[in-house]
């Protein structure tokens, strides 16, 4: 069975060597098989958990909360239930942030169509009714 190196499995994840030895730490990585000298290997299973960690982290999971899934994980099917509910929250959590995100990009393409108006125009006076007046600095 090939393993993997900490700073190899760091570059396939993108990630710092410190950030597993941080997962490590906070007991994200309870998988993961050391040497006798210390030195983690890394199974391809274990770089397969760590994507899902990411992926968690991504969505804006606290690292707390990721290690009561993977603790959850090593409880076996008891927990099935748990797991499941977690990640129909996270689902939903991302959907809201999508949202969010195409509400942000819708103003910033009719911002981008009004700069570019204007700028095709040489002025802002076409879009009287568009303008969003900022105030000035108070002196």
């Amino acid at each position: 069975m090939k393993t993997y190196t900490i700073s190899e499995v760091a570059k396939e994840l993108n990630v710092t060597a410190y950030t597993l030895r941080y997962y490590d730490k906070e007991g994200l990585m309870p998988f993961v098989e050391r040497t006798s000298n210390g030195q983690r290997l890394f199974k391809e299973s274990d770089i397969a958990a760590l994507k899902v960690i990411e992926c968690l982290k991504a969505t804006g999971m606290p690292i707390k909360e990721i290690k009561n899934f993977i603790d959850w994980c090593s409880e076996g099917d008891s927990t099935l239930q748990q797991r499941f509910d977690m990640f129909v929250e996270r689902k939903a959590a991302v959907e809201r942030q999508i949202k969010e995100l195409q509400d942000t990009l819708g103003l910033i393409d009719h911002k981008c169509s009004y700069y570019k108006e204007a700028l095709e125009a040489g002025t802002e006076a076409i879009h009287k009714q568009d303008k969003i007046d900022i105030p000035a600095p108070a002196n």
